[in-house]
């Protein structure tokens, strides 16, 4: 940030509901956009940042409490009894540009202990005594994402002053689905493959918007402006993903590649940097094998067969890189090819062994990935000698 920061917030009566980098991305770009600090258009913006990134209002109103401008710390005739989260001298910039920047310091907004009845065994639990209605807990998710306005862009806004026909909300997600009438929700009558495939559909809707301006005339409502998915879809998964966790749910959205915004299976935290390391770092003409594969090993849907073809890819991409691999390993460099030749994976010989468990493909699968990633760092490195 270009503020010079000397306030010091007392962060301890904040919340995040949203992930840190989330809302120190979306407030930095809020400070970028205000040049002049005569602009107040970016007072609403903050404040609705505020309001949807923080639990409760008390942030929301020391914001609004604080003066537009910055005032020196020593100025005579500066407040001396501050709110909670402000001292005197501070104004509104100086305030959010410090929050913005202490963003990972602030505490994650936590569901309550459980308290008497879920302790004695009655109503909702989160330790598994108690079922979860996972299904009607994303409606109450999308619910809110729409209240919010993040439906707007797709679904549209009804307003007194503009009665306009709006797009069809169920049409829209049949022609993606193709399952007609689900829109409003029921969770109630959703089947699994419909349930998944809604959290899959509802990725690909959310945008956030980032402006909005009340409509007060015959109480019309908030009006939402200035849509961006990337955001939007941050917070999706961010949302969705615990909801999965919570519920014992062994899928998550996937945040890049392939099949990003489509559920995959869950893995460690180790085999996920992998992963996004092997994305990242592959040059242009190996990103989309890599992406390929990684979508055909971790999918909803996958199947031994896709699990076979995409350590297929990978093992094409060592084969390119085979002379790399025996300039380092040696003779060793054998026996990653070895196992894609004697087993039954890319050649499919009657002679080949195909008596292995699945489980021996996703060590293959692993094993392979991490050796791309391995020859993508000796590659930099050799162009970096």
């Amino acid at each position: 940030m270009g503020d010079d920061v000397v306030v010091s917030l007392d962060l301890s009566n904040y919340e995040l509901l949203w992930p840190a980098e989330l809302f120190a991305s979306e407030g930095e770009r809020i400070l970028r956009a205000s040049d002049s600090a005569s602009d107040s258009s970016w007072v609403d913006r903050a404040t609705w940042l505020i309001t949807e990134a923080l639990a409760g209002t008390t942030a929301v109103a020391d914001f609004e409490e604080l003066p537009d401008r910055d005032a020196p710390t020593d100025d005579p005739w500066a407040s001396t009894t501050p709110g909670w989260g402000s001292r005197a001298g501070t104004g509104k910039r100086q305030w959010f540009t410090e929050l913005v920047n202490r963003a990972g310091e602030l505490r994650q907004a936590a569901t309550p202990r459980p308290y008497w009845p879920q302790r004695r065994g009655r109503g909702l639990s989160r330790d598994g005594s108690t079922p979860r209605d996972t299904r009607r807990d994303f409606a109450q998710i999308i619910s809110n994402f729409a209240d919010n306005g993040y439906l707007a862009e797709v679904f549209g806004e009804e307003c007194v002053d503009d009665p306009r026909d709006l797009p069809d909300a169920s049409q829209v997600i049949d022609r993606r689905l193709g399952i007609p009438n689900l829109w409003p929700l029921a969770p109630e009558t959703w089947d699994e493959d419909t349930f998944f495939g809604l959290i899959e559909v509802f990725h690909d809707l959310v945008s956030r918007p980032r402006t909005r301006r009340f409509h007060s005339w015959n109480m019309c409502g908030w009006h939402h402006s200035e849509f961006h998915n990337g955001p939007a879809r941050v917070l999706y998964r961010s949302k969705v993903n615990e909801l999965l966790r919570e519920a014992g749910i062994d899928y998550e959205l996937a945040a890049e590649g392939e099949d990003l915004g489509r559920l995959v299976s869950v893995t460690d935290d180790a085999r996920n940097a992998l992963v996004h390391r092997a994305l990242t770092d592959s040059a242009p003409d190996i990103t989309t094998r890599v992406r390929h594969a990684i979508a055909l090993f971790r999918g909803r849907d996958t199947t031994v067969e896709s699990k076979r073809s995409a350590i297929v890819t990978l093992a094409g991409i060592l084969e390119e890189r085979r002379a790399l691999l025996k300039d380092k390993l040696g003779k060793d460099e054998g026996a990653l090819f070895e196992i894609a030749n004697r087993y039954d994976l890319r050649h499919r010989k009657a002679d080949q062994r195909g008596d292995y468990d699945e489980a021996f493909l996703d060590w293959i699968f692993w094993w392979y990935l991490g050796t791309v990633e391995l020859t993508n760092r000796l590659i930099a490195s050799r162009t970096a000698g």
